[in-house]
């Protein structure tokens, strides 16, 4: 199933976060390129990004609107890519988005409003573009004909409508896939021309992409660095997938986890997180061989030589929600009796069963093993990544051992009944350290955020209780442990420092697992947040690296940083061969 060889070393870095000069505000497959350089000539094995399916309207990259569509929005729109235009077009885009491309983060309804108008007029004039590339455009639609055809006519009713509004929601006449069918040759005998014009532009753009990433992949492999992927675990509920393929979904039922404590978001100190994912239909998949599934990772492994299968532990059983995010606001505040009286007597619960009896676990195993072995049948040359965080129940990590996937090791979360870290020695080969996922503080945030905690306490016990500053204190020991870096006897803490940042990192790669990836917030001993679960709004999905990997190479302090990664990768056994 897997091409693996010894350890190897990596870095997380969102498409979105990719910057170079003369980019439309958000980063590109160009940036992407230019990292990928940066990453071979640094001796890292791997790049890893989040999920690149289109997301319609919704900046989270775990939100598609297809699992097959990749988001238009990271095409590179220059000359070298869409020849048949004048170079005014593009500096008009560039004039127009202005100063929003030199921000801190993406400013995506802009973004979108630019980058969507040059490939309007791309498309207009698309008959201009020459012979070979217009041949080249309808042999991919040919090819890709299985899931190309509903998703464009899926975009183009989405189009009509208004993205605000969900498929759920759109008359009756064009709400299931074969009144949509009618509905667009309805369209096709009044206006043909309009029509195929819409049609055509959407495939347009997925032929762009899919042209554009398969080069950056060939790119990769030419200079021998990896690009991994990530697979979420579930789709939208809104998607192109669920609307055409329900038989394969359960609409009544959103998969989340399970209510956290002291959660900031009341919903979800009370109820969980609601995803508002639908359910598969696992019995219906099984039966006609995991077809929506393989080929879903198929066309992910013709981009990407790794990938992530997110919230894997949903293989083996997912907490559901009788309702849709939609209506969380119905449920705050309300009894169990009282949520069961408008469900129809419904509560979240573990789908297909809890982990309480030895019975249940080894029927959840069973299932897992089942559903991971028909979706990964036949996968071959690939490294897998399991995301096995959260409550991880002691059957799942075992037999993802037994399959041969990694799963993650997380220093300070791992710790033996002494409370001491489980040293990088004994992590298992086939495991992925990191210190943070895109779902946490980098590690220099973690520190300085334990910290402030303890240094709170001190000013206002009543604001800040001992409990919570005994578990920053806890925090800092773990993470000094793991790294070897000096604990105080007495007095503070020290602040977040360079030889803190080199300790954490070297620790880290010195471990025995397979991959060890850092964020580009950690490589840099930047503070900024990727996402913060439980909340929407701009502070998620839009973080920019503040400077080009040109900038990287130019400047002495980031060169430095570089050159000391660089040197730690080799010292480490992590340089690739």
């Amino acid at each position: 199933m897997h091409a693996h060889g010894k350890r190897q070393a990596g870095i997380l870095i969102p498409a979105f976060s990719a910057r170079r000069t003369g980019d439309l505000g958000v980063g590109d497959t160009l940036a992407l390129r230019d990292w990928i350089d940066w990453a071979a000539e640094n001796g890292v094995a791997f790049l890893q990004l989040l999920p690149i399916n289109e997301n319609g309207n919704d900046e989270s990259p775990y939100s598609a609107v297809s699992s097959a569509a990749l988001d238009p929005i990271y095409l590179t729109l220059e000359r070298t890519e869409l020849p048949w235009l004048d170079e005014r077009d593009f500096e008009r885009a560039r004039t127009r988005i202005g100063e929003t491309a030199r921000e801190p983060k993406v400013n995506y309804p802009r973004v979108r409003r630019i980058k969507g108008d040059l490939l309007e007029l791309a498309w207009s004039t698309f008959e201009n573009a020459g012979a070979k590339l217009k041949k080249e455009f309808a042999t991919f639609r040919k090819q890709e004909a299985d899931w190309l055809d509903d998703y464009c006519l899926f975009r183009h009713l989405m189009e009509i409508h208004g993205e605000e509004l969900r498929w759920d929601q759109w008359p009756r006449t064009c709400s299931t896939p074969d009144t949509a069918r009618a509905f667009l040759e309805r369209q096709r005998s009044r206006s043909p021309d309009a029509t195929d014009y819409r049609l055509g532009f959407f495939a347009f753009r997925q032929w762009l992409c899919y042209r554009q990433w398969r080069a950056l992949r060939k790119h990769a492999d030419a200079v021998g660095v990896k690009l991994m992927g990530d697979i979420p675990i579930g789709v939208a509920w809104h998607s192109c997938d669920v609307f055409f393929q329900r038989e394969n979904f359960q609409l009544d039922w959103c998969g989340g986890t399970p209510a956290e404590g002291g959660s900031g978001d009341p919903f979800v100190s009370q109820w969980g997180q609601n995803w508002g994912i639908p359910l598969y239909r696992w019995d219906h998949m099984e039966a006609d061989g995991y077809t929506w599934w393989r080929q879903r990772i198929k066309r992910v492994t013709g981009i990407f030589r790794m990938f992530r299968l997110d919230h894997i532990l949903g293989f083996y059983r997912i907490y559901a929600f009788p309702w849709h995010p939609s209506r969380n606001h119905e449920f705050l505040g309300l009894s169990h009796q009282q949520a069961a009286e408008i469900t129809g007597g419904h509560l979240p619960h573990w789908q297909s069963r809890p982990d309480d009896t030895p019975e249940n676990k080894a029927a959840n195993r069973a299932d897992g093993d089942t559903r991971l072995r028909g979706v990964l049948k036949g996968v071959k040359n690939v490294d897998i990544i399991a995301e096995d965080l959260g409550w991880v129940p002691e059957y799942v990590r075992p037999h993802l051992a037994e399959l041969d996937i990694a799963g993650f090791r997380i220093p300070h979360w791992d710790c033996n009944e002494h409370g001491h870290p489980t040293p990088g020695a004994a992590f298992p080969e086939n495991s992925f350290a990191c210190y943070s996922t895109h779902d946490h503080d980098p590690v220099s945030g973690i520190w300085n955020g334990c910290l402030g905690t303890i240094r709170r306490h001190f000013q206002n016990p009543d604001e800040v209780p001992a409990w919570q500053a005994h578990g920053a204190h806890h925090g800092l020991r773990i993470l000094s442990e793991f790294a070897g870096v000096p604990q105080p006897d007495a007095g503070p803490w020290p602040e977040f420092t360079e030889g803190i940042r080199l300790r954490l990192i070297k620790a880290l790669f010195s471990s025995n697992s397979r991959y060890a990836a850092l964020m580009v917030t950690e490589l840099f001993g930047l503070y900024d947040r990727i996402n913060e679960p439980g909340t929407t709004g701009s502070q998620n999905w839009g973080f920019r690296v503040p400077w080009t990997v040109e900038q990287i190479r130019s400047i002495p302090k980031l060169s430095e940083t570089s050159r000391k990664l660089s040197a730690l990768i080799h010292i480490t056994g992590r340089a690739p061969a």
